[in-house]
């Protein structure tokens, strides 16, 4: 295949759902949906937390920073999508694919350092309740915060970097639903092997070290759960972190799945049905999950939602 320069390719054209051309305003209607909620609800947990005094807490504060992130997440993919759905607007620059590339890959690396620094306030908040506002203390909180989002940052350099430099055979199609890293290493004609191999270095760092710092700090929380005497004790002090659990599988579910795989066992189809679950469920899911989960979030959120309600009343 007749390989062309990177600088000719001037725009990307994304094939999002084309195999299915008769549910194309079904699919623009539900992601709409799905768009809308995920805001409504990562917003009314930012809007809890920062309004309600009784939720000025580590766990609630690294909460409202993973919303803000959701909310980033879903506004850096969906609307794109929604205007190839029901505008058929499929084009979009090459300097508009590299910068979506690389704000979500920061989001995806900035949510993998807040969920370790969530399961670390978990940690403390069991394993060593007497000393938790010490250790917890809001310069600690904001410092464990603020590196994860610059690590967030610098971590999709080297990626979007040589993706940017890379050539680009004749197909400038993207079958995909926004510009994915892996779709883009399908339609490269320079050798590709570089940025595999970032991944599988980058990989026991960024992902499986925060992952098993994770896996570490639930070891202790769940010998610590079951040393409480009480099941009344043992249930309480569980509801506190099983939120954080089932968030912590949900993500590392998916996203292993989606970027751990090696180019010879991808496909396509499951990349982008896994990377679906990734960007709409998660951010959709996280509202809930929080507040069912947790009395207290779960009744401020109820207060906030009644407040918000008699405001467009008047």
């Amino acid at each position: 295949m007749e390989k062309t320069n990177h600088s000719k390719v001037t725009e990307f054209i994304i094939l999002g759902f084309s195999e299915f051309p008769e549910i194309q305003l079904l699919l623009f209607l539900l992601f709409l949906i799905i768009y809308l909620m995920s805001l409504t609800g990562n917003l009314l947990i930012i809007f809890t937390v920062c309004f309600d005094s009784h939720l000025h807490s580590p766990m609630f504060f690294f909460l409202s920073n993973l919303s803000f992130l959701e909310i980033c997440y879903v506004t850096v993919t969906v609307p794109k999508l929604l205007a190839v759905l029901i505008a058929q607007n499929k084009t979009i620059s090459f300097m508009m694919c590299m910068t979506q590339m690389y704000l979500f890959l920061f989001g995806t690396g900035t949510e993998i350092y807040l969920l370790t620094a969530m399961a670390y306030d978990r940690f403390v908040a069991i394993c060593n309740p007497l000393h938790y506002t010490i250790t917890m203390n809001r310069n600690v909180c904001i410092t464990l915060a603020s590196v994860s989002w610059m690590f967030g940052f610098l971590d999709p350099v080297p990626h979007v970097t040589f993706m940017s430099q890379s050539s680009f055979c004749s197909s400038n199609e993207i079958n995909h639903f926004f510009c994915d890293i892996t779709a883009l290493m399908t339609l490269s004609c320079s050798e590709t092997s570089i940025i595999e191999i970032i991944n599988y270095i980058e990989g026991p760092f960024i992902g499986f070290t925060p992952l098993i710092l994770t896996i570490i700090s639930y070891v202790y929380i769940i010998s610590a759960i079951l040393k409480i005497h009480s099941a009344k004790g043992r249930q309480k002090a569980f509801s506190t972190c099983s939120s954080h659990l089932t968030v912590v599988l949900l993500f590392y579910g998916t996203s292993i799945g989606v970027y751990m795989r090696p180019k010879s066992a991808f496909s396509m189809d499951l990349n982008k049905l896994l990377t679906l679950v990734y960007i709409t469920a998660i951010p959709l899911l996280n509202p809930f999950i929080y507040s069912l989960r947790n009395k207290e979030l779960k009744g401020s959120v109820w207060k906030a939602t009644r407040k918000v309600q008699n405001w467009f009343s008047f």
